[in-house]
């Protein structure tokens, strides 16, 4: 190639010019830069005749050459972002959802069983006039256990029982995941000017794991504190929740005495019963299910909650809430409730539109 006239480049720029544009998509780009800029494009196959131009003649065709080239190199770069742009366009078309639509039912989410029991009971002792408390999940050894009146050598202080934490620098004190709800009572005799009337479900765990016990559940803690209340009062709270909670009105009932450091006296509360062909039915049979411990809150307790054990007395309860939904709602494995299995969810699962009310009826 001895020369390259401007109309022969402007007839060439043309040329590209079309192919970029006709360009449908970034191969066919590709293919049209090849073409154009590759090693044996057609630009680049001018630039390597610039060696057979006379010196002035290779300036003139060099500085066109080049100005062609970036000219190119630029138009390829636009219609790249252009095409790029365009397929962002049509997959974003391609991928809306109209959120217009209904919720798919098999899609519909629902409130799991412990969620909604949880409600049941601040439902049942809200309408009783028990305010809700709560108290945090790591617990230093005084709530956990001093308080509560349980002794050193207590099976439930040591480390196959109850997850402790390291100590701290410098101390021998050792935090621990709290093992129930019960220090939420001495929390709150601390900050709270008798009468008391509580309700304190929360997280509780223990180092336990078998069909009916898992390392993290949930355990409800009830407390009354005032000058007159006696033991007539526990069993009729406790009465008047359980038949609630169970919706079983001629609902059999029987208080035995039992042992708990924080309560004196204490009692476990059974309620009637039948086994009949391996399936649980409450409120019939002649057979019993122990529930929950009660008792009247020991003298040492109220005085570790900071009031006189002299003027003031009360009475406490406390069950699991994992246990009473398998009881009352036919599940067979508390594992099953950690295991996030959407199947199982939707089996055991509820509304969460119907939120459970005395007036409309719990498990509605």
């Amino acid at each position: 190639m001895q020369d390259t006239p401007a109309s022969d480049l402007a007839a060439l720029k043309a040329e590209i010019a079309d192919a970029i544009a006709a360009a449908e998509d970034e191969r066919a780009l590709e293919v049209v830069r090849v073409a154009a800029l590759g090693k044996k494009g057609s630009i680049s196959a001018r630039l390597k005749g610039l060696g057979a131009m006379s010196p002035e003649e290779r300036k003139a065709a060099g500085q066109a050459l080049n100005q062609l080239r970036d000219d190119v190199a630029e138009a390829l770069e636009a219609r790249r972002t252009a095409l790029a742009e365009t397929a962002l366009e049509a997959r974003l078309a391609s991928e809306t959802v109209d959120v217009t639509l209904p919720v798919r039912p098999e899609r519909t989410g629902t409130v799991h069983p412990v969620t909604q029991v949880w409600q049941e009971i601040i439902a049942i002792f809200g309408d009783m006039g028990f305010s809700l408390a709560e108290g945090p999940h790591i617990e230093s050894d005084w709530y956990n256990f001093g308080a509560l009146n349980i002794p050193p050598e207590h099976p439930a202080r040591q480390e196959h029982d109850t997850f402790y934490f390291n100590p701290r620098p410098g101390s021998d004190e050792r935090l621990v995941l709290r093992t129930h709800t019960s220090p939420v009572q001495i929390r709150t005799m601390e900050n709270t000017k008798p009468p008391i009337r509580i309700v304190a479900p929360g997280r509780t765990f223990r180092s336990d794991s078998d069909q009916t016990h898992t390392p993290m559940f949930h355990q409800l803690e009830a407390l009354v504190i005032d000058e007159t209340t006696h033991l007539g009062h526990l069993k009729g709270t406790v009465e008047a929740f359980v038949k609630t909670f169970f919706e079983v009105d001629d609902l059999k009932m029987r208080f035995r005495p039992s042992h708990f450091p924080f309560t004196e006296p204490s009692m476990e509360v059974d309620i009637g019963c039948s086994w009949e062909g391996g399936e649980l039915k409450i409120g019939v049979g002649d057979d019993w299910l122990e529930i929950l411990g009660s008792g009247m809150v020991h003298p040492n307790v109220i005085r570790a909650g900071g009031l006189d054990p002299d003027r003031y007395q009360g009475f406490a309860f406390g069950m699991g809430i994992d246990r009473i939904a398998m009881l009352k709602y036919g599940i067979p494995d508390l594992r099953a409730f950690f295991e996030a299995d959407l199947r199982w969810l939707r089996h055991y699962g509820f509304s969460a539109l119907a939120m459970p009310t005395l007036a409309e009826g719990l498990s509605l």
